[in-house]
């Protein structure tokens, strides 16, 4: 039979699982306990023991104390020592390392793999990323920047082999292109309503925090990527303390966050420079001058909603859009957030949970692309 008359069509066999270790299984289990319970490891362990007297995950060669031990020896978890004899389990940096890998790979995982830094504009210019194309010597140009393979090229076409001469005409640059380098701050609502209503909303907020701080620390080291947390106050928070982000019982005061955002990106040097905002409430808190807190969470109250307007256009007029992330699906918080986005003319998001990470890396890479002003 001819090639071209051979058969076409689909083979479909039976799935086959990538073979793990008995370790490999349950830490993939562990590590999504260890981000709920914030991490909570005796918390997270009872978990473990309930799903396998479920879904039996271990066997009589493998146990969870097989696997706790493992977990030591790995260097995932310390024990704690206290003066008292009542000691604990900590779970150490390459832990909270490999949650934040972990989140990379679950909500960015889909994502082309590039080089360090790879972020580039249109602008071509002086910098120090090659764009692998050769152009003609300007002057100003930096004289590491020149080809000389291929100028002493041209040189020889130019001018013949016999007296060696080398002109200006005949030098040619590795051209170059400036690279687009992003400040972010990344605010994270920590009121108490991102756990009401049944619905957690702080795991996957703190998921999205860790897998864009690893992103960031991995893929583009020339960013910069600052943490705050909001609630009746607002305050920083260092990446390897993401894993154990709670909610407090706190009301929503968006004016100090943002305040606080644009103190830390004041300082940024970088071009481009933006507000992340992660929250599904209104602002229903200030802090006044005396120290005391206003607070009213019945509805929109004009007095916190026009501070937040005005927060929105200061940050304009310093060229940092906000772009807000409200997973909630409320209408009448809309009205806010849009005159909030008007202000800064930023954007916003009206999403539930599911392809907040997605939506917020798509963000990240559109205006990583460009210069904001």
């Amino acid at each position: 039979m001819k090639n071209a008359e051979r058969k076409k069509g689909f083979v479909f066999k039976q799935y086959e699982q990538p073979f793990q270790t008995p370790f490999d299984k349950l830490f993939d289990i562990f590590k999504e306990l260890i981000t709920h319970t914030s991490g909570d490891f005796d918390e997270a362990i009872d978990w473990l023991r309930q799903l396998d007297r479920e879904f039996h995950l271990t066997t009589p060669e493998y146990s969870i104390d097989d696997f706790i031990e493992d977990l030591k020896n790995k260097g995932y978890i310390v024990e704690r020592l206290a003066p008292n004899g009542n000691g604990g389990v900590d779970i150490t940096s390459k832990m909270e390392k490999a949650l934040r890998q972990n989140a990379l790979e679950q909500i960015f995982g889909k994502m082309e793999k590039g080089r360090s830094g790879n972020h580039k504009t249109k602008y071509s210019g002086r910098s120090d990323e090659s764009t692998g194309d050769l152009r003609a010597y300007q002057f100003g140009d930096n004289l590491d920047k020149i080809a000389m393979t291929e100028s002493l090229k041209n040189a020889q076409v130019n001018h013949g082999i016999g007296d060696f001469s080398l002109s200006e005409s005949d030098i040619v640059i590795e051209d170059t292109q400036f690279k687009s380098q992003m400040s972010t701050v990344l605010m994270i609502d920590i009121s108490h309503s991102m756990i009401l209503y049944g619905e957690d909303r702080i795991t996957p907020a703190k998921k999205v925090a860790m897998a864009l701080s690893e992103l960031i620390l991995t893929r583009y080291p020339k960013d910069s990527l600052d943490v705050i947390v909001f609630g009746n106050d607002a305050w920083p928070i260092a990446i390897k303390d993401l894993p154990y982000l709670q909610v407090g019982p706190f009301h929503t005061n968006t004016v100090a966050g943002v305040q606080l955002a644009l103190d830390i990106l004041r300082r940024k040097r970088h071009a481009n420079k933006q507000i992340f905002m992660i929250t599904d409430g209104k602002p229903s808190c200030l802090r006044m001058p005396d120290g005391t807190y206003y607070k009213n969470p019945m509805g929109l109250d004009p007095y916190i909603t026009s501070r937040c307007y005005s927060m929105a256009a200061q940050a304009r007029k310093l060229g940092i859009p906000i772009t807000t992330f409200m997973i909630t699906t409320d209408p009448y918080l809309q009205e806010f957030v849009d005159e909030f986005t008007a202000a800064n003319r930023g954007k916003a998001y009206y999403t539930g949970l599911d392809g907040l990470g997605e939506m917020i890396f798509e963000d990240y890479e559109e205006n990583r692309k460009k210069r904001i002003r």
